[in-house]
């Protein structure tokens, strides 16, 4: 089998180091920045045989680690329809990875072989980075991935990781998703949520002004081009109309230092508090009470809100306050309709137990649980007529059925619907609510235009969104084992099946506890195990989670201190 001559003379530039093994999860593989080279190379090579396998369909690739330190960074891969890589190709990219520099020919040829890879067959690879330093680098590593095997590279350059997956989703669809260019992103959304969003008079309680931390990273630079979008549209519709008002903070993009440090939404999600608020000329920014704020992370895929109200005391809106906002909106849309169609609302463990509650008892919404990680929550979404999930540190979407939206669309043009003008109207607005929505991924920016036109269309303000429910104190910790190993779980994470007891431990700590909840998670990288504990009120929350910790402590063979807080 004959590689292309680019693979000999490209390879010896990346040798690979000797430190230890990478895996391939969620996020990709993340590590330090200077650790990465031969990693984005040889991802370049796998996405171009990837996108062989599937008849050449677009994959993409983004150069980003999110809300980590700016040292660090990360590479992952988009699958054709904008979702999460698929399960085997993980492991192939694990163990390319992992693959010795003289074993990487033949590494290659068994996957070419199973395969069946015609090399000379069309290839395309879409790919993005975000503003790290090390960013650039790793992108020409890629491109030099990709090029050894052949293939085509579109070069989006600086961008989201969700609108790299967006772009993919929309290529593969020959742009029925969408136009596959930058552009189109911010024409689909802007349109979207400037018909939603119609401002022609004020609202009595909602108003039309949001501040965002942009955590000094790409996500200024996207949030600046979508203002610029929604601006030209409300101006050419309706001149004299009071548009959304978006005012940026932590947007010093190429400022060394100071992304996601003290800012973005993972900051504000564990520290529980307003992050740094720097201008573009370094000055501070001082909290208006009662205003609404969000946060993004370094690659614009996780939005959180919050405000301050009179007292100076701090309230969060995470991930699963967005969640229920959405799926309650869209289920009372729905009903105007009156079509029969499910929002279906998907949770991980960590989501907090009183929005569980009020998504069954007050929206008589079902509520499916999946492990840990928006792969997970992806999938279960999609048995819904409309899903809805987010994780509670913010990164979620909305997917809308195939088949529901054919049948929506049919309605919609069907003459003989039976439908009256209001709910056509309704339908109509359904569907527009859709395209504010990237469906391919969790997005800081399409989550952002979702929330502020719900929030309009309801007529609602930050306090009354915040009133729907009340979050039950909870508490994380961290247990460091020698062997996590030793630790099982199933359901969901939800129940420990090993070490033998340490189930029913927890189990007989919880019952001591009002509204009492725990379970205990092993990490999938490294020797410690994640307790999350909740109770009806913080000092109980928190005396839970420290007698779970030593339980784990005495039955899973911890070392070190008891527990750690997980900053």
């Amino acid at each position: 089998m004959n590689f292309p001559m680019a693979f000999y003379d490209k390879s010896p530039k990346y040798s690979k180091n000797q430190l230890g093994s990478l895996h391939y999860g969620t996020a990709g593989f993340r590590t330090r920045a200077e650790n990465l080279g031969h990693v984005a190379y040889r991802v370049g090579i796998i996405a171009a045989l990837r996108s062989r396998v599937r008849n050449g369909q677009a994959i993409g690739v983004m150069i980003t680690a999110s809300h980590n330190p700016e040292d660090d960074n990360g590479i992952k891969i988009v699958d054709p329809m904008g979702e999460m890589l698929e399960g085997a190709w993980e492991t192939y990219a694990t163990d390319m990875v992992n693959t010795p520099d003289a074993s990487l020919e033949q590494f290659l040829q068994r996957v070419i072989a199973t395969h069946q890879v015609n090399l000379k067959a069309k290839s395309l690879v879409f790919l993005g980075w975000d503003t790290r330093p090390s960013s650039l680098s790793l992108s020409i590593a890629t491109s030099d991935g990709v090029e050894s095997m052949g293939g085509k590279l579109n070069s989006i350059g600086l961008t989201s990781t969700p609108i790299i997956h967006f772009l993919v989703m929309c290529w593969n669809t020959n742009e029925e998703y969408g136009r596959a260019n930058e552009a189109g992103y911010y024409s689909k959304l802007s349109s979207a949520f400037n018909h939603v969003h119609n401002v022609d008079e004020p609202k009595k309680l909602y108003t039309p002004e949001i501040s965002v931390d942009c955590a000094n990273g790409v996500g200024a630079l996207v949030l600046k081009k979508m203002i610029h979008f929604l601006q030209e549209l409300q101006s050419s519709s309706s001149p004299n109309k009071k548009s959304l008002k978006i005012n940026l903070f932590n947007d010093l993009v190429f400022v060394k230092d100071v992304l996601n440090n003290e800012c973005g939404a993972d900051f504000v999600k564990v520290q529980q508090k307003i992050p740094i608020m720097k201008k573009k000329d370094g000055s501070s920014l001082h909290v208006i009470p009662n205003a609404r704020y969000a946060s993004v992370d370094g690659d614009a895929d996780r939005i959180i809100y919050y405000y301050v109200d009179d007292s100076g005391i701090f309230h969060l809106l995470d991930g699963d306050r967005i969640a229920i906002l959405v799926a309650g909106y869209l289920k009372e849309l729905i009903k105007k309709t009156g079509i029969n169609i499910q929002v279906g609302l998907v949770q991980t463990a960590y989501a907090n137990g009183s929005s569980t509650k009020y998504a069954i008892e007050k929206l008589n919404i079902p509520v499916a649980w999946t492990l840990t990680g928006v792969k997970h929550l992806h999938h279960k979404a999609k048995e819904f007529d409309i899903g809805v999930y987010f994780e509670a540190n913010g990164h979620g979407t909305v997917l809308f059925n195939s088949r529901t939206v054919e049948h929506l669309t049919k309605l919609l043009v069907d003459e003989r619907n039976g439908l009256s003008e209001d709910q056509k109207a309704n339908l109509k607005k359904l569907l527009v609510v859709r395209d504010v929505i990237n469906e391919t991924v969790g997005d800081a920016i399409a989550d952002l235009l979702l929330v502020e036109a719900i929030l309009y269309d309801s007529d609602w303000n930050i306090q009354q969104w915040l009133n729907l429910y009340d979050d039950l104190p909870n508490r994380q910790l961290k247990v460091s084992l020698q062997d996590c190993s030793v630790v099982k779980t199933e359901g969901a994470d939800v129940k420990c099946i090993a070490p033998a007891g340490l189930q029913q431990k927890i189990n007989s700590l919880v019952k001591n506890y009002p509204s009492g909840r725990a379970f205990i998670r092993p990490s999938g990288t490294e020797n410690f195990v994640r307790i999350y504990a909740e109770a009806d009120s913080q000092k109980n929350a928190d005396s839970l989670a420290a007698e779970v910790a030593q339980a784990v402590h005495s039955l899973a063979g911890s070392v070190g201190d008891l527990y750690e807080h997980p900053l």
